[in-house]
Formats: C-alpha cells, structure tokens, sequence
C-alpha cells in the first residue's frame, strides 16, 4: 500500500483496518476501526478532509476526492462516510457525505455537496447529483439517482450484513 503525506499531514489509519499493498492513500484521511479498503482504491485528502466510519468497506477499483475550501464556499466538501458502509466496485465519492448503513452499489457516482442519510441502497450506476439528499430507508436508482421505493425488511437488514461479510473477509487477508 500507498501511504503518502501531504503537506506534513499522513492518513490516519486504526491498527485493525485492512488495507490492500495496491491502494493509494494521501493526506488528511482517518479510518475508523475493522474498515478495509481493497485493491486499486485512490482516496486523496489533499484539499479537504477524507473521514470513514468503522466497518466500513471501499471496494476495488473505488476513487474516492473531495472539494477544496474558496470564497464561493468556504467548507468547500470533504468527504464523510459513516459506519458500516458498503461501497461497491469502481465508485466515485466527490465530496459528500454518507451516514451508516448504506450500501453504493457498483460504479455509482456521488457528487460534491450531496448527503445520503442512514439505511440506504443505491444502485449499480446510479449518480447522484450535486448537493441531492437521499432520504432514509429507500433504494435509489437511476442517472440521475431517483427515488424508487421503500427499503423491504430484509434489504434493511442486509446493510449490516454486507458490513460485517467485510469484516469476515479483512480478517482472513489480515490473518494470512
């Protein structure tokens, strides 16, 4: 793996993450504890923050960057992701926000300023627009992302799940 400063400031990563030899990750990042990141994930914390709950996993192939701080918006976006979070295969965060329990499905995009509440399913190549909320409790679909219906039990449960099949695996390359 690839972990580089940037401008004196290094990721910070708990000890019981895993994160895979191929990975890249620069400046101002924490990950929080029995999160893993896997092959080929780019995560820059260079113009803003990256933060990353515990249990929560970045899939293959997944970029993850974050909007530098101006004039026109003085916070400019970092990118916040909950716990227990899924991010599916080849993703891209751009400076949102992700609460707990959410599952990106493959190849979605998020863009800056939008913000995912807790318990939601959003689908394989589903992009959701600047500054856009996703609602608790539904599965999203679509370019653009729209609401599609309510989360079903099982689906609700299958978030945690997905959270902890993770945590299973990392466990196991961790082990090796």
């Amino acid at each position: 793996m690839t972990i580089r400063s940037y401008r004196n400031i290094t990721p910070t990563i708990d000890d019981s993450v895993y994160i895979d030899e191929s990975s890249v990750l620069v400046g101002d990042i924490h990950i929080g504890e029995q999160s893993s990141v896997w092959p080929l994930v780019a995560a820059r914390g260079d113009v803003n923050i990256v933060r990353i709950g515990e249990r929560t996993n970045i899939q293959d192939g997944s970029v993850l960057h974050v909007t530098r701080k101006s004039a026109q918006n003085p916070e400019g976006y970092p990118l916040l992701i909950g716990d227990d979070v899924t991010v599916g295969h080849k993703c891209m965060l751009h400076g949102c926000k992700l609460g707990n329990r959410i599952l990106v499905g493959m190849g979605a995009i998020i863009m800056d300023g939008a913000t995912v509440e807790d318990d939601v399913f959003i689908g394989a190549g589903s992009l959701v627009a600047p500054n856009k909320v996703l609602e608790s409790g539904y599965l999203y679909v679509g370019n653009p992302a729209v609401k599609k219906r309510a989360l079903k039990d099982s689906e609700m449960a299958f978030l945690k799940q997905s959270a902890v099949n993770y945590v299973e695996l990392s466990r196991e390359y961790l082990n090796q």
